[in-house]
């Protein structure tokens, strides 16, 4: 399988079965690891137009994806940890926190389910991270996600600093209310 540099995914796998297990976590695994985002992308639909996009996404530690919500069209997102643990954050429209996940292969929460409209965004806290992301269709990158504007952007040199204040909100208690904001509170 070959990166693709436009899509920053690999290529999708052929024929009309694909097996998802150890062999194919490891590709993407692989991949992450020599990606500059520190994650890659390895659909299981075999065109962007697919009406259900299935799709392995292997994170490594510091690797940012930018807080963003499917809105425009609104698509619900489900995620499954498979491999590792991640940190999944929902925020409010101007960047406070609503809630905080932590969620890991093999423990009694292991994915979340998530309407359409919400920002949110995940962290590996694990190396070689993989989790199975099921969303609608078609995949469109222009309105795919609509990103935060009171988020750093992926390139931004605020990234930095944005992510560690994100990674240490795995030291507060659980279930305790959440006050910061990382964006704008002027509306």
């Amino acid at each position: 399988m070959l990166m693709s540099i436009q899509r920053k995914a690999l290529q999708a796998p052929i024929g009309l079965t694909t097996i998802i297990g150890v062999d194919l976590m490891q590709q993407a695994i692989e991949a992450s690891r020599s990606s500059p985002r520190k994650r890659v992308i390895l659909p299981l639909h075999k065109t962007p137009d697919a009406p259900l996009q299935r799709m392995l996404n292997a994170i490594q530690p510091d690797s940012y994806i930018q807080p963003h919500r499917h809105l425009y069209p609104p698509k619900q997102e489900s995620i499954i940890v498979l491999q590792g643990s991640l940190l999944y954050l929902v925020f409010g429209a101007h960047g406070d926190v609503q809630e905080i996940l932590t969620l890991a292969a093999g423990t009694p929460e292991f994915g979340f389910d998530s309407e359409a409209g919400i920002y949110h965004t995940f962290l590996a806290l694990r190396a070689d991270t993989v989790v199975f992301e099921v969303k609608p269709g078609p995949y469109e990158p222009t309105t795919d996600k609509d990103f935060a504007s009171w988020a750093p952007g992926e390139d931004s040199a605020e990234v930095q600093n944005y992510l560690a204040s994100l990674y240490r909100l795995t030291t507060m208690p659980k279930n305790q209310p959440r006050q910061e904001t990382f964006g704008r509170t002027d509306g």
